[in-house]
């Protein structure tokens, strides 16, 4: 009985801590990354590289290529076309003329299938120029793994991405101010010249979890339950990615667990230690032929990363740089890196620059330490 008490105890007074036992995280997801949002530091990976179907989650690339390539307050004929997009859907007419913004909000918030092919003809002419348009941004983000065939996300040929890029697109869109207001608006509504539309958002993680503030749901056949989610608390942002929670009803329920799973794990084992500044570098360059025999330098930056107990306590610091150089030499001239290594594993560098700048000595100088060379011979 006391045995019973203990695990209720635990087990439903403290769920959040138990999942996190030694570190440990379970997660269903096919495919799962957590990321710094800052940083874009890797705080948990499973499959982070594994090409999966990524469902409704491209629309954020669809959303960021509107906002990037159009105006906001341009006014989007729809084609018929657009309008045989399958459910979920607005269900827009053709001809019917509904400003860009607007299609952002059913694409984002309820995940508006024919809203992501109105966008995609309205910037690009066609829907597959526009997929090429977002398969070229992402290899321009860092992508390694990401081929867009349609706007909408809908299961088409080799249509993929992994976790750690659609993390990459996620960060990158997360930056941009429109972006961020689309996605947290709760509700919204607004006329065509056709109909009236009322836009409920369905991210459920916005009502759900501390100081979340995105990102995307995503749900196919193919690809199964999806989200990219995103969350603040304290001076951390986080950003995680679940592909394939499951099908069904239970996978439905499952990427938010798996989302939240992530998130806690992140805020609940890592925080910001600045691990590099600026002024600590202490070392010297020896200056050949100079008017001074050696300079002082510095790092071109402070470097803040979030790290886990564990980590902290396995940071070293290397540098490796020019030792000697003949003058002149200028000032803020790279001379080489300091590299940051946790548990032998290179996350970030700083450049190692000159303080000052040195002048080659000149021949007066010379003859003067000659001189007094031969003076201090004969005192």
């Amino acid at each position: 009985m006391k045995k019973f008490i203990l695990f209720f105890l635990v087990f439903f007074i403290f769920p959040k801590n138990i999942a996190f036992a030694n570190d440990e995280v379970t997660i269903d997801a096919q495919g799962a990354i957590l990321i710094d949002y800052k940083t874009g530091k890797v705080l948990y990976e499973k499959n982070a590289n594994e090409p999966l179907a990524m469902a409704s989650t491209t629309k954020i690339m669809t959303a960021m290529l509107a906002i990037e390539n159009g105006n906001l307050d341009d006014v989007v004929t729809v084609s018929k076309n657009a309008t045989k997009a399958p459910p979920v859907k607005m269900f827009l007419k053709e001809n019917e003329e509904i400003k860009l913004k607007d299609l952002l909000y059913a694409l984002m918030l309820q995940s508006s299938n024919d809203a992501a092919v109105a966008i995609a003809e309205h910037i690009s002419g066609d829907v597959d120029t526009f997929c090429d348009l977002m398969t070229k941004k992402a290899k321009e983000l860092g992508a390694k793994d990401t081929v867009f065939r349609t706007p909408n996300g809908l299961d088409k040929l080799d249509h993929h991405s992994t976790a750690y890029d659609m993390a990459l697109i996620a960060r990158y869109a997360l930056n941009n101010e429109q972006f961020v207001d689309i996605i947290n608006t709760k509700e919204v509504s607004f006329k065509t010249n056709k109909s009236s539309y009322n836009i409920t958002n369905k991210n459920k993680l916005l009502q759900e979890f501390e100081g979340a503030n995105g990102v995307k749901t995503g749900y196919t056949g193919k690809a199964g339950h999806c989200f990219v989610g995103s969350a603040t608390q304290g001076d951390i942002t986080l950003i995680s990615v679940v592909l394939a929670s499951g099908w069904g009803e239970k996978g439905k329920a499952q990427k938010w667990i798996d989302t939240k799973t992530l998130l806690n794990y992140g805020f609940d084992n890592f925080s910001y230690e600045t691990v590099l500044k600026q002024e600590d570098c202490t070392d010297t360059l020896l200056i050949n032929k100079g008017e001074k025999d050696s300079l002082s330098l510095y790092f071109d930056k402070d470097i803040t990363l979030p790290l886990s107990k564990e980590e902290k306590e396995n940071v070293s610091i290397k540098l490796d740089y020019i030792k000697t150089l003949d003058a002149p030499v200028k000032k803020d001239e790279k001379i080489g890196v300091a590299n940051v290594y946790i548990n032998n594993e290179l996350v970030a560098q700083a450049n190692i620059l000159t303080k000052e700048s040195v002048d080659k000595k000149a021949f007066s100088s010379y003859m003067d330490d000659i001189f007094k060379n031969w003076a201090n011979i004969l005192a």
